[in-house]
């Protein structure tokens, strides 16, 4: 994580939410905290009446959001519209049937889990099932990877999900390529919004 290298972050917001935006209270999942760069870039693209649950599995991550000193993402934890939720983002989803119009998947360094080996599960087939189950009518899901990942979007083809991506820089005129993972199930809106 960084306080210097965030485009891609605000770009996965962007991706997610824009598509959704209009939608009268719309409920987006933010997964995976960090820094706050994604929440904060969220709230600025939705409505007044969305809502925007956090998913966070270290309560350290969200207690130093929390800390005014710090100056990361009190703010935004604070907005009306913001739930937190100090859990796996994985039992969230799990949990939650036709819930959220989009979801930003910001676990890890993308589908080859590296700091924890248990985030493997979220980019499973039975995780990406599981993924788009808790998305409503027309919802989209957003992995934020660091390396292109054809092996991945593969596999989210193979689930019967449409697939675009996205490459965004770290810092908006240098740093490495991130990638962005565009993935919705088809209905009758047509193909994905971008």
């Amino acid at each position: 994580m960084s306080t210097r290298r965030t485009h891609s972050e605000l770009a996965l917001a962007e991706a997610a939410c824009v598509p959704v935006a209009s939608r009268p209270s719309a409920q987006v999942l933010v997964g995976g905290l960090g820094l706050g760069f994604t929440l904060r870039a969220a709230l600025g693209h939705l409505g007044t009446d969305a809502t925007a649950v956090v998913a966070e599995i270290v309560p350290a991550v969200i207690d130093w959001n929390r800390n005014p000193e710090y100056g990361l993402g009190g703010d935004a934890l604070r907005d009306p519209r913001v739930v937190i939720r100090q859990a796996d983002v994985l039992d969230v989803i799990r949990e939650s049937t036709d819930a959220f119009d989009a979801i930003m998947l910001d676990i890890d360094n993308g589908a080859n889990a590296i700091t924890n080996a248990g985030n493997q599960a979220l980019y499973s087939a039975k995780g990406i099932r599981a993924t788009v189950k808790a998305l409503r009518t027309g919802g989209l899901v957003v992995y934020w990877s660091a390396v292109a990942d054809v092996r991945f979007a593969k596999a989210l083809r193979s689930e019967g999900l449409e697939v675009s991506t996205i490459r965004s820089r770290a810092h908006t005129t240098a740093g490495p390529q991130h990638e962005l993972i565009v993935a919705r199930a088809p209905d009758a809106t047509g193909p994905l919004a971008r």
